[in-house]
């Protein structure tokens, strides 16, 4: 699941698309919900991912003067919360390879008054332009499911962070049994028509559905990390698994 069909092809949720073409493909959904992407996050999960960043954040455990990576992190709502626990001595980069999402995060962290200690850059997180062993913790929340090598992903992050790092990856996963059926309904039949009525936008909406169900589960993303040499893995699943947070570390 979620791999490459062959060299030359790969998923856009359900349909299969030349490689080369995803990027473009995930950059059209993200230009065009970047607008209401905040209030439609609200909207689909009842408020319930403020919750589950919240989650990670505590879990990330990061300390003042600590450098911290928030990637694939758009409208910037973890990078905030980073800046606070980093403090002045700290530095937290958002990341994102959308423009559109990260001039939404711009515009929200500086009405938030946070400046000093966060700095923006535009960057691939299948090759990620920092330094080995630049950062002492990296988030991406709901962001690698859309990335086309998730394998290139995971070995430029664990290359970037400090031996000791850790990892942090919140995305939507593979819930239990008694929760599919209702979960599917949902994500089939009433997203994409929150899409349409909210962000004018039902097509974008069907693919973040049919992305989730492409995405690896939670073991096979767990192994695919310990494929790229992270250490210590392990995930917790949120809302019976309709959301997992893998971490792993640098060793």
């Amino acid at each position: 699941m979620a791999k490459q069909d062959s060299d030359n092809t790969t998923h856009f949720g359900y349909q299969t698309v030349a490689t080369e073409e995803k990027a473009d493909r995930v950059r059209g959904v993200f230009d065009s919900v970047a607008t209401r992407y905040d209030i439609m996050n609200d909207l689909m999960s009842a408020g319930l991912h403020r919750l589950w960043k919240r989650y990670t954040i505590e879990q990330a455990g990061v300390r003042q003067g600590d450098v911290v990576l928030d990637l694939a992190g758009g409208t910037g709502d973890l990078a905030r919360a980073f800046a606070g626990k980093v403090g002045p001595e700290g530095r937290v980069v958002l990341a994102d390879i959308n423009a559109a999402m990260l001039r939404q995060g711009r515009s929200r962290l500086i009405d938030a008054g946070v400046a000093g200690n966060v700095s923006i850059t535009q960057v691939d997180a299948q090759n990620l332009p920092f330094a080995d062993a630049t950062f002492d913790c990296i988030t991406i929340a709901f962001g690698l499911r859309n990335v086309t090598d998730k394998d290139a992903a995971l070995r430029s992050m664990l290359e970037t962070l400090k031996p000791g790092g850790k990892a942090m990856i919140l995305e939507f996963s593979a819930p239990n049994r008694i929760v599919k059926p209702a979960y599917d309904l949902y994500s089939f039949k009433v997203l994409p028509t929150l899409g349409r009525l909210v962000a004018k936008d039902a097509d974008s909406y069907q693919y973040l559905a049919e992305s989730i169900r492409m995405h690896p589960d939670q073991e096979t993303l767990k192994a695919m990390m310990e494929g790229a040499g992270f250490e210590r893995c392990r995930y917790h699943n949120l809302a019976a698994g309709v959301v997992a947070l893998h971490i792993g570390y640098r060793i």
